[in-house]
């Protein structure tokens, strides 16, 4: 056992196990953090080769972007869509896997391969299916919701991404309500069934709320999945038709790379980090919150 009481010694284990680490992150995240930060007052670009400070311009120029704006209206559609589409989904699978089904172990692995996939070839795979198969069964069966493709339409090229999203995400969190289903205590179930409780009043006032961390945490990733979509976004629709699917992430990369305008996709690169920030901060505290009361 390690006598700590010394500051040599605290010290010395600090370097040991701690300070790599702090030294990676430091070089990582908080030095590129605060040069992003120094970014938007500066004409900079992204080989540093020029370095002049100009006020707040980039700071007018992010805020009078209607493309920046109308990409996040479409990530929060994209967002709160998928929010509780797939966790929904995701719930219901695990119900499914955890209910004694035969092959449940295979169920469970079937539904969580999708995540494997990368976005960018699980885009492709869709945008196949999308053009090239569903209309062919729309035209076959005489579906006129399949008759064209979704990717060409601006009022439908949404859920296409919504549906690969769901798709995609729902196995991954499966898996952690899955471990929080099979972590509620059998005494408890068995013991409301002897009371005489039904399906709905176990899950509904058993299950559920001892399953209160594992809703934070799959609550969290699905936020935080659903503003930082790029890959997907970009296999897919590639933004499109008509920006009709442009999400924010695709708009500060377009106007950081092909606009050449590092400042302004830097301000609202931070603009984003500070909505996703305040969103997931409201929503681990009311789950925390609901974690304590249950």
């Amino acid at each position: 056992m390690y006598n700590e009481k010394k500051m040599s010694q605290k010290i010395k284990l600090f370097g040991m196990f701690a300070f790599i680490p702090l030294l990676a992150f430091i070089a990582v995240v908080i030095l590129p953090f605060i040069l992003g930060i120094i970014m938007t007052f500066t004409n900079t670009t992204a080989l540093g080769l020029s370095f002049e400070f100009i006020g707040l311009e980039h700071w007018r120029v992010a805020f009078s972007d209607s493309n920046f704006w109308n990409s996040l209206g479409i990530t929060f559609q994209y967002t709160i869509y998928t929010f509780i589409l797939t966790n929904i989904v995701a719930f219901a699978l695990a119900m499914l896997v955890t209910s004694g089904l035969k092959g449940q172990n295979f169920f469970r692995v079937g539904f969580f391969t999708p995540n494997l996939i990368g976005g960018l070839i699980l885009g492709y795979i869709w945008q196949f299916i999308f053009i090239r198969i569903l209309p062919f069964l729309g035209e076959s069966l005489n579906l006129e919701i399949f008759s064209s493709s979704w990717l060409s339409d601006p009022n439908r090229a949404l859920w296409t991404l919504i549906i690969v999203g769901v798709w995609q995400g729902s196995g991954y969190l499966m898996l952690i309500y899955t471990a929080g289903l099979m972590g509620i205590p059998k005494s408890l179930v068995e013991a409301a069934e002897l009371d005489g409780a039904g399906f709905w009043q176990k899950l509904i006032r058993i299950k559920m709320p001892l399953m209160a961390p594992a809703f934070t945490i799959c609550l969290f990733l699905s936020l935080r999945g659903g503003f930082m979509i790029y890959d997907l976004n970009l296999a897919l629709t590639e933004g499109g038709p008509f920006r009709s699917t442009q999400m924010v992430s695709m708009q500060i990369f377009d106007v950081a790379f092909i606009q050449r305008n590092f400042g302004a996709a830097q301000v609202q690169s931070l603009m984003l980090f500070v909505i996703v920030a305040i969103v997931a901060i409201i929503q681990v505290k009311v789950m925390k919150k609901k974690e304590l009361e249950s």
